[in-house]
């Protein structure tokens, strides 16, 4: 046997072994998809088969909703709470493993301690109990708004488009009414009044933040002596935020459990900013020593926010996937459609569950993208959106306009990032009319807002509501043919 014989067969056998490296990594990629699709199936049997267990009369109608429901919160949980843990994460004050963990457990304890609301409007505002013949066709019109509402938020997902899923279960109720008992039936002017935020959401939101980032740097990075600039106005940021998410939990949370109107919520808001800009004072002053701190002291503040954003939205908008199925297992234990949609406590732990499990296993796509596809983040910057979402939706609230926490908080990201363009565009102006500049062709290219993005996001808010409405209108006419 030669010398190089055996190094020449350790050579074979280490590019074989290579190969096989090789073709196990790309399986297990192809595969991961899979396995939490696997999962999520589980998951919507086991909700169906507990659905079963647990209702007196064992009705296949509920166990069929308790499914469609689990699905619904899965969509949720992958589309809608990625807008909240976004921003934190694009600007790098959480890591994703981080968002997951603290979103989960929020957007559980906000639903399963604020979320068990009468949930009126989507079972009795948009379309009317009275309409219809029966409550088979009531059951079948809510079962059939929410599978077509979840078909629609998923399709939504897969294109990596943030869409409300409120307005989505609103369109999914409104096609599934007006397909059940005809468009004589639909509220419309409850449809008006959620058509009105499409637009004032996102805008206000966008506003917002870019007046506050306008403010953060007129006020401290702007300034020649950032430092003490930092330790008089971050403590003041600080307990304006605390104001706003006190005010918005007060209003958003609490509110589902006793009912807190805009005055008694600021009142409770404005001590506990008070308090918050007091305590971060000896905070500030510590951490403000050195300019390369001064992005650092808006991440704790921002994680904060984070987490209060995830309870409101699970206290809100758990209602999304279980009110249908609240609706018909009241329905289905009187005997007829209920005067009052109460949740039942299984419904909401169903609920809370789907949201987490469907964050974990689906969200961080869509984290991703609303945090570091649309625009260049760092924490001042998701510290303006997260304040203006909070405002926003308290100001709206005032208003007695129904918002979308997502219009709010990716028309704040837009809001944020346009500001940036407008403000490099009149220092490169500047510059250029001192022979210093870029040429104008240069300065067109560089833009930092994602136009594909902000394009394909609009055209999905603009058509969430018809696209809902036609697929559960489709839904609602096989349900009632096979019935």
């Amino acid at each position: 046997m030669s010398r190089r014989s055996v190094p020449e067969r350790w050579t074979s056998l280490d590019t074989d072994l290579k190969r096989v490296t090789r073709v196990e990594a790309a399986a297990m990629f192809v595969s991961r998809p899979l396995v939490g699709l696997g999962i999520a199936l589980f998951l919507i049997a086991l909700a169906a088969l507990a659905a079963g267990i647990v209702t007196p009369s064992g009705s296949g109608l509920v166990v069929l909703a308790t499914a469609f429901g689990a699905y619904m919160a899965l969509n949720i949980g992958a589309n809608d709470v990625a807008n909240n843990m976004g921003p934190a994460v694009g600007a790098k004050a959480l890591s994703m493993t981080g968002a997951i963990a603290i979103a989960a457990i929020c957007e559980s304890a906000g639903a399963l301690l604020g979320g068990a609301d009468v949930v009126a409007t989507i079972s009795r505002g948009i379309v009317g109990p009275e309409s219809f013949q029966g409550t088979e066709a009531f059951t079948l019109t809510m079962m059939g708004g929410l599978l077509g509402a979840a078909i629609w938020v998923n399709i939504a997902t897969w294109i990596g488009a943030p869409v409300s899923t409120t307005h989505s279960i609103v369109g999914g109720v409104l096609g599934a009414g007006a397909a059940s008992a005809g468009l004589a039936a639909v509220s419309w002017g409850t449809m008006a009044a959620i058509a009105s935020s499409w637009v004032a959401a996102p805008v206000l939101g966008g506003v917002i933040a870019g007046l506050v980032l306008a403010g953060v740097n007129a006020a401290i990075l702007d300034r020649e002596d950032r430092v003490t600039a930092a330790r008089m106005w971050v403590p003041v940021l600080i307990g304006i935020m605390a104001t706003a998410f006190a005010t918005y939990l007060a209003m958003k949370g609490l509110g589902h459990v006793v009912r807190i109107g805009p005055g008694r919520a600021l009142a409770i808001g404005v001590p506990v900013g008070i308090l918050a800009a007091l305590a971060s004072r000896p905070f500030v002053a510590e951490r403000a020593g050195e300019e390369a701190t001064l992005e650092s002291l808006f991440r704790l503040p921002l994680i904060v926010s984070a987490a209060f954003l995830s309870f409101a939205h699970g206290a809100n908008d758990v209602a999304n996937a279980v009110g249908p199925v609240a609706a018909i297992v009241g329905a289905e234990a009187q005997g007829a459609v209920p005067s009052a949609v109460a949740v039942p406590r299984w419904v909401m732990v169903i609920g809370a569950a789907g949201i987490s499990f469907g964050l974990i296993l689906f969200g961080p796509r869509l984290i991703r993208m609303v945090g570091k596809q649309i625009t260049k983040l760092n924490p001042v910057r998701a510290y303006c959106i997260s304040l203006a979402a909070a405002v926003t939706v308290i100001a709206a609230s005032w208003l007695g306009l129904p918002v979308s926490s997502t219009h709010t908080v990716i028309g704040g990201i837009f809001g944020v990032g346009f500001y940036r363009e407008w403000r490099a565009d009149r220092k490169l102006g500047r510059s250029q009319q001192s022979g210093k500049g870029l040429a104008r062709e240069e300065r067109r290219r560089r833009k930092l807002v994602r136009r594909s993005h902000f394009m394909t996001i609009v055209a999905a808010w603009a058509i969430t509501v018809p696209a809902a409405a036609l697929l559960s209108a489709l839904a609602a006419s096989v349900l009632h043919w096979l019935a």
